[in-house]
């Protein structure tokens, strides 16, 4: 599941019609339901983004923005009632949710990913949810996580954003505004033309230089909540007939329902694109109410549709994590008709037993009226009451996490049960290690044993072993494929006396091709450069890929084209074959089923062919040698997802260091035979 789903707004459906005097619009409801009804169908069946959250961006900015404007016309903006009522209207529910989330997936998430999903549930709490996300876009394992329960908290947290950030803006500007005696909607829709504009130009930049980045960065999304308070600010100046007015209101509605079929919104939005879905919630609010039982607004304004507004918001809050738990609970990762239908009878559910249990009562609780501080110690009482449950589960996590192996531990001796006359494993040992540990499992370097190139900052050098003449210099190059194998070089090089130079990148092989990803050909030309000027006695790096179910085992030609570079400088090339990448992280079966389940266990000849595809190159460079530990990431007959005891694999592609770490004499020998006969 790789969808970004939104948040529905929740403020009034009233806009302004003079200041001081608003005017309710039903179809403004009927929008809002609409909006929610496709986000959730659409995740629900369709495994697509709809175009829901820049429908409710605008509609965010159409409300608030009215709202500020006829306060400043009637005096002055009141930010501390203004906040807490946006406090009382979110939070409850919210906090609701979330204690609910996290209840759920501490029995049914994977330990593996409880790191993550609490990191998540305080980043939603305290709205900042997009940018955790963002932030996982540039972190390369957490591209491998699986969908978040809380993804769809992001959009929140830029309204969350926006609901602090706008009053403030808009009131200084009036604050200008009556000092110089400008018009007070004429200089507002100059700000918000200047916000469109700049907004918009800045969205359409960013989604075409990073669209991952931008879909949840806050800046690229503002147009929106602009263009949404022009609307607000210019819609009772729009006069147009009847019958034009009935051709926007369904143009919009069509507009809303085939926005995500026609477009990839995942991967399109927020770029001017966006126009598409802004522009039909534009439409329907601008036909307004036609007086016509042909009018798009006779369908908005229904009772069905207002009621399904009105729990819009907790119904969004909910369907999210209970279509993810659905398929977790029958390991599926698709969902058919019954079972849609199914998960959003239980959204439907949960949303009205929130709405009435909550939302409701809070929202018409007088506190706010006793006290101007009322509704922030409800606010805060929720967030304390989200953040010690947080807090709880983090405690339990930390304490499985911080997992240190002993040292030849003979319980758990790994990848030497494999050998000829090895070990064998206890029977009644547990795994490690332990499940809540995994992503922690990947072999880092310290800062202090790290420098960024002085050619190129995007290369980093790091060191381990041998400082002092060394019996041999070995560069580890390339991906984290290449990188994981340090787990097992490092404590080799400790006792044969080496020194490891290592310069790697996530998602970076050593290659000559990388024709979509510009940081990659300029980060392989840097450490090309590096290497070359060092002469190590050789490199290390990873000789072929896609060893997968789905996919066939291959050597790259822009693999080949720098070993024949280093070849020709001299420096041996020692490429190891790949380790199998799968569909699934086994870890995550072995820990649902148990490690002996024969469903967590992959056939070897699904992902590994009878010959390593660099012995079927043509015209191999010399100097360049292999090594294939197959045998040691697989067993005969079938890839289990733990060998001697030890968990195999960190997530669904990358060997735990502890697993590695067990590899090291096995490396230390095959390294040690070619680097002898070099």
């Amino acid at each position: 599941m790789t969808q970004s789903p939104a948040a529905p707004p929740q403020v009034s459906a009233t806009a302004s019609a003079a200041p001081g005097k608003p005017r309710f619009r039903p179809e403004l409801q009927g929008l809002r339901a609409l909006a929610c009804l496709l986000v959730v169908v659409y995740h629900v069946w369709l495994d697509r983004v709809s175009g829901g959250v820049d429908v409710f961006f605008f509609v965010t900015g159409f409300l608030i923005t009215g709202q500020l404007y006829r306060a400043s016309a009637r005096g002055r903006i009141k930010f501390r009632p203004t906040w807490g009522r946006i406090i009382k209207r979110l939070l409850p529910a919210m906090a609701t949710v979330l204690v609910g989330v996290v209840i759920a997936s501490y029995f049914l998430l994977s330990e593996g990913r409880w790191e993550q999903t609490i990191g998540e549930v305080v980043a939603s709490a305290l709205f900042f949810e997009n940018w955790q996300l963002a932030a996982q876009q540039a972190d390369y394992f957490a591209q491998n996580d699986q969908a978040s329960v809380l993804q769809h908290f992001w959009s929140l947290s830029i309204q969350g954003q926006f609901y602090l950030v706008w009053p403030l803006v808009i009131g200084a500007f009036v604050f200008v505004a009556k000092r110089f005696r400008w018009d007070l909607r004429r200089s507002l829709l100059v700000l918000l033309s200047v916000l469109f504009v700049a907004s918009l130009a800045y969205s359409v930049y960013l989604t075409a230089a990073d669209q991952q980045f931008a879909y949840f960065m806050s800046l690229t999304r503002v147009w929106e909540f602009a263009l949404g308070g022009l609307v607000g600010l210019a819609i009772d100046a729009i006069v147009a007939p009847r019958g034009l007015r009935i051709v926007l209101g369904w143009l919009g509605v069509a507009g809303l329902v085939s926005c995500g079929l026609v477009l990839q919104v995942g991967t399109m939005f927020p770029g001017y694109v966006a126009l598409w879905p802004v522009l039909s919630a534009a439409f329907v609010l601008v036909a307004g109410q036609t007086g016509t039982v042909f009018g798009a607004d006779r369908f908005l304004s229904s009772r069905p549709l207002k009621y399904l507004g009105d729990i819009s918001f907790s119904l969004y809050l909910w369907h999210w994590p209970v279509l993810l738990f659905y398929l977790m609970a029958r390991d599926q990762a698709t969902v058919g008709w019954r079972g849609g239908a199914a998960i959003i009878a239980a959204s439907l559910v949960l949303a009205m037993l929130t709405y009435h249990l909550v939302e409701e009562p809070v929202r018409r609780a007088k506190v706010d009226v006793r006290s101007d501080w009322g509704s922030y110690r409800i606010g805060a009482a929720t967030l304390a009451v989200v953040l010690a449950v947080a807090g709880a589960w983090q405690l339990t996590a930390v304490q499985k996490a911080n997992f240190v192996p002993k040292e030849d531990d003979p319980r758990h001796p790994g990848a030497a049960v494999l050998e000829p006359g090895g070990p064998q494993a206890a029977a009644d040992a547990d795994p490690i290690p332990p499940y809540a540990a995994l992503p922690k499992q990947f072999d880092n370097f310290t800062e202090q044993e790290c420098r960024k190139s002085d050619k190129n900052e995007i290369v980093v050098i790091c060191t381990d072993g041998v400082t002092d003449n060394p019996s041999r210099r070995i560069v580890v190059a390339g991906d984290s494929h290449s990188q994981q194998f340090n787990a097992a070089l490092r404590p080799a090089a400790k006792k044969a006396g080496w020194q490891i130079i290592s310069m790697g990148r996530g998602g970076c092989p050593l290659t000559t091709d990388s024709p979509n990803n510009p940081e990659c050909t300029a980060w392989n030309e840097t450490v090309m450069q590096e290497i070359l000027e060092i002469k190590p006695d050789a490199v290390f790096t990873i000789g072929s890929r896609d060893a997968h179910p789905q996919r066939q085992e291959i050597t790259p030609e822009g693999y080949v084209e720098q070993w024949r570079t280093l070849s020709e400088a001299g420096i041996p090339v020692i490429a190891a074959r790949d380790n199998p990448r799968y569909g699934r992280s086994l870890a995550d079966c072995a820990e649902k089923h148990g490690v002996d389940d024969p469903s967590c266990s992959v056939p070897r000849d699904k992902v590994y062919g009878p010959v390593p595809p660099y012995e079927q190159v043509e015209d191999m460079p010399q100097g360049v040698h292999f090594l294939d530990f197959s045998d040691y990431f697989c067993e005969p007959d079938v890839c289990p997802p733990m060998i001697g005891n030890i968990l195999v694999y960190m997530d669904n592609n990358h060997i735990t260091k502890t697993y590695m770490k067990t590899l090291a004499p096995m490396v230390q020998r095959e390294l040690s035979a070619i680097l002898d006969g070099v």
